[in-house]
């Protein structure tokens, strides 16, 4: 598959999923997320049929500076109501398809991941963190809440009390105090190749995911 906004890569029968974007912030526009539930739904039901094996457990990455910085704010700014449903709706179909996916679905962030950004690490099965990554939902800063899931993927991980604090607050928090709080599982100096061993070790045993 060939898209502008991110490149398919193999390691075995691990996918990687590493976003893209002219500017290396890989913003999740109207398009990306699109393309990134297409893609999501390919990989699902086209390439795991044709294995008639075990599901390819997916990685999703970014870059060094960042995993991705969410959701377009031009575009938010111009939707009319039920534009921005329309759009809630449209995030919450890719969010939904990678919680559901039926293998290990492990983020490897670096960088910044905020917003939607945060939102599509949430829907992962798994998060894995640089000690440089750094997370938020700045969106209360903005006057925006986001309509992705994470309001309510972030309670179920983090507790509601902490939870709040990141929305309401539009807090910025470090990998450590990620990790600390439960938001991230593991920190890795290289988290794409920590994400690779967690998800062939974790290939044959059955998985399961907040949805």
């Amino acid at each position: 598959m060939t898209s502008p906004f991110f490149r398919i890569e193999s390691d075995g029968p691990v996918c990687i999923l590493r976003l893209i974007s002219p500017d290396g912030t890989n913003r999740l526009t109207h398009a990306c997320v699109l393309a990134l539930t297409a893609a999501v739904n390919h990989l699902n039901d086209e390439l795991n049929d044709k294995m008639k094996k075990q599901p390819c457990p997916l990685i999703i990455a970014g870059n060094r500076q960042f995993f991705s910085v969410g959701a377009d704010l031009n575009e938010i700014a111009a939707l009319s109501g039920p534009e921005a449903y329309e759009f809630s709706v449209m995030g919450q179909t890719l969010m939904n398809a990678i919680a559901s996916y039926p293998a290990p679905a492990i983020a490897a962030v670096e960088g910044h991941c905020m917003g939607g950004g945060l939102d599509l690490a949430l829907a992962c099965h798994r998060r894995i963190a640089a000690p440089h990554a750094v997370f938020g939902h700045r969106g209360a800063a903005l006057g925006l809440m986001t309509g992705w899931g994470g309001t309510q993927r972030l309670p179920r991980l983090i507790g509601k009390g902490r939870a709040l604090e990141l929305f309401t607050a539009a807090e910025k928090v470090s990998a450590a105090r990620a990790q600390q709080i439960g938001l991230v599982d593991a920190i890795a100096a290289d988290p794409v190749a920590e994400a690779l061993w967690r998800a062939l070790n974790q290939r044959a045993r059955p998985f399961t995911s907040l949805v």
